[in-house]
């Protein structure tokens, strides 16, 4: 097994691509292995490290199923609904609080008369 190529940021040769620009293509890595990495040096710490993936060799992304959309919109609906008060929250509950934000500080919470 060798080791793998090393070049500098912005250096990289046509033909490789992160994961993040294969999915801008519509791509995946399919199964194969960090082709190279990138390094962007720091001046008190240790390089920045990209993963590298040959495009020639990546697959096309997996199309979504109505079972996965299904799936989907249900684990989105899951993160609104308070656990507290089972009321839907109308936004995603932050899961440094774990409840609406009137459950969690209900000293707080405005009063309705």
């Amino acid at each position: 097994m060798g080791t793998l190529p090393v070049f500098r940021w912005h250096l990289a040769p046509d033909g490789y691509a992160t994961r993040r620009q294969l999915r801008a293509q519509g791509l995946r890595p399919g199964g194969q292995d960090v082709a190279a990495t990138l390094e962007r040096p720091r001046r008190r710490r240790g390089p920045l490290v990209a993963y590298l993936y040959r495009i020639d060799q990546a697959k096309p992304v997996r199309p979504m199923t109505p079972g996965r959309w299904a799936a989907l919109a249900k684990a989105n609906a899951a993160r609104r609904i308070c656990p507290q008060c089972r009321t839907d929250a109308g936004y995603v509950i932050p899961t440094s609080l774990g409840t609406r934000v009137p459950c969690a500080y209900p000293s707080t919470a405005p009063r309705s008369e």
